[in-house]
């Protein structure tokens, strides 16, 4: 079943621990939509543009094959996750949680879902 995007970031805002989730081109680190007030989520977004930029860049220079499923930061209260969208070419999901309340296997999930079902 498809998703619009305001859709698929209100079914994130809805997790437990959510501070904020934004979809953003990965080539320009426009933010395309968001929600949650939690960070400067534009500021956000352009570097988690450049983290994503190095890490295809990094692969391609070592050899390794593959997309890469999500990127993963863990800070000492927040989790984020980055997700290059396998549905929407150019695109990723980045999304911020608080660690102490959250469930990160479920969020994973949920991103997953998430960028499967998003129509842009």
């Amino acid at each position: 079943m498809s998703q619009s995007l305001e859709g698929s970031l209100h079914t994130l805002m809805a997790m437990s621990g959510a501070m904020c989730a934004a979809v953003a081109d990965y080539n320009s680190g426009m933010v395309l939509g968001s929600h949650g007030a939690a960070m400067d989520i534009d500021a956000a977004a352009a570097g988690a543009t450049e983290v994503v930029k190095a890490q295809v860049r990094l692969m391609k220079d070592i050899g390794v094959q593959g997309t890469i499923e999500d990127i993963l930061i863990t800070l000492d209260s927040q989790f984020h996750i980055i997700r290059p969208s396998l549905s929407n070419q150019g695109l990723f999901i980045y999304f911020v949680l608080e660690r102490e309340i959250a469930n990160l296997a479920l969020a994973r999930r949920k991103v997953q879902d998430v960028d499967k079902a998003l129509t842009i």
